[in-house]
């Protein structure tokens, strides 16, 4: 299993991100796909149009996100992966740090290149323009 870093500077408050994520009409706007979204420990949501889904296990307000996260790509027997969304304030908004990890090898390389092209670009056009 694989396990990787990704960071991204956006435009707006960490409340306001850590909202975002956790908003099903936010996270939808803010990714330009279909999602549904919790703020409940051990609640379930999905992205792009339910190619990934997972499980809230850890929500510190406006800091760090802790879920589960897996896409229809997986094996059934494949475990579920991990991330962790850590939030961070700096003068120009939010630094994002995602963990990604458990993630089956055959795989590891295309998420990583997925934070950047279907979460970290479209939310730097939401945030610049919504804030």
């Amino acid at each position: 299993m694989k396990r990787f870093t990704v960071t991204t500077e956006l435009p707006a408050s960490p409340q306001v991100v850590f909202n975002a994520w956790l908003d099903s009409d936010r996270h939808s706007a803010m990714t330009q796909s279909p999602a549904t979204a919790s703020t409940e420990i051990a609640g379930i949501f999905t992205a792009h149009d339910g190619y990934i889904n997972g499980i809230n296990l850890e929500i510190d307000d406006g800091q760090r996100i802790l879920q589960t996260w897996r896409t229809s790509e997986f094996d059934d027997t494949d475990p579920d992966s991990s991330i962790e969304i850590v939030l961070k304030e700096i003068p120009t908004g939010t630094l994002l740090t995602l963990t990604h990890w458990n993630i089956p090898k055959d795989q590891a390389e295309s998420y990583q290149s997925g934070w950047q092209d279907h979460y970290f670009a479209p939310m730097l056009e939401y945030f610049s323009s919504n804030g």
